[in-house]
């Protein structure tokens, strides 16, 4: 099979190239990948430990080839979208049946390879929060992949949504999404929120942390400013207004339902009644500038790559 694997002698440090095929395990079921989605934090995280002649990749969607020989997961010929730690940038991954999404017959799976780490992301945290309906959710960092389908979410879940966007350019787009206010920094919120989904960390977390209320939760998912957050003195001590405040760490394959999310969140997409927001798509044999594109986070959305 043919894969992008990693070379550290060539700009990029990826290259297609032959590579062995890959070999199921009883509960993995064998697609035949037609369409790849980067994700920044795969160049920031699992590219520099990753070895020579790896295939990395975590989002992918194309056919199932090979069922599970356990008898989990969906038939030979079903369309899927999967997940998975590594190994998705190649034209066969072997994925565990637990990490894999149906898709509706018929649907793009060009857009249904955006889904997995972007929207299962964004549906599983904000289940962190608790019941939304009614409530105050800031969405930090929403005019990214993550906080588009965040904005969307929050809003069908009955939340008053705040989206911050360092672009204000972004705001229509944002609000046309579901977002009630749009807001470019922690300057412009009115506290107290209900629950912070992050998806950027660094300096102004600690205004996200303090805009919570009583009982108020914030969901750190990204860190993508590469900048340290400093707490004043005092800052993580309650008082009458804002006792029970919690900080959560979030790792999307963690728990069970994942294939159940992925499934669901293909069947809302291909129903017109969530939207992917894909800026650039081509054949993955000439997406070397887009890769460049996708590792320095200079995209305002996702970039699909089609394998020829």
């Amino acid at each position: 099979m043919r894969a992008l694997i990693v070379d550290r002698s060539v700009p990029g440090q990826l290259r297609l190239a032959e590579a062995p095929d890959p070999v199921p395990a009883p509960h993995q079921a064998l697609v035949r990948v037609t369409a790849i989605s980067p994700n920044p934090a795969e160049f920031r995280y699992v590219l520099p430990g990753a070895p020579d002649g790896a295939v990395i990749g975590w989002d992918a969607a194309g056919v199932v080839e090979r069922a599970a020989a356990d008898g989990s997961g969906p038939a030979v010929g079903t369309p899927v979208t999967t997940l998975g730690l590594s190994e998705g940038w190649a034209e066969l991954r072997a994925v565990d049946t637990a990490l894999i999404g149906t898709v509706p017959e018929g649907a793009d799976l060009g857009e249904m390879s955006t889904l997995p780490v972007s929207g299962g992301t964004a549906l599983r945290a904000l289940r962190r929060l608790g019941p939304i309906l009614g409530r105050r959710v800031l969405i930090n960092g929403a005019s990214g992949a993550v906080g588009r389908f965040a904005v969307q979410l929050a809003a069908r879940g009955g939340a008053r949504v705040i989206a911050v966007a360092r672009r204000p350019e972004s705001a229509d787009e944002l609000r046309a999404l579901g977002a009630h206010e749009v807001v470019t920094g922690p300057d412009g919120i009115t506290a107290p929120v209900d629950g912070v989904l992050d998806q950027v960390g660094g300096p102004d977390l600690a205004a996200y942390f303090d805009a919570l209320g009583e009982g108020g939760t914030l969901v750190l998912t990204g860190a993508a400013s590469g900048g340290a957050t400093v707490f004043a003195p005092g800052a993580l001590l309650a008082d009458p207004m804002r006792q029970n405040r919690s900080i959560v760490t979030f790792f999307e394959t963690a728990g069970d339902g994942i294939g159940t999310d992925l499934t669901w969140l293909a069947a809302e997409v291909a129903a017109g009644r969530l939207r992917t927001h894909t800026v650039w798509r081509g054949d993955w044999t000439g997406a070397g500038d887009t890769l460049d594109a996708v590792r320095e986070s200079r995209l305002a959305g996702k970039a699909v790559l089609d394998l020829s």
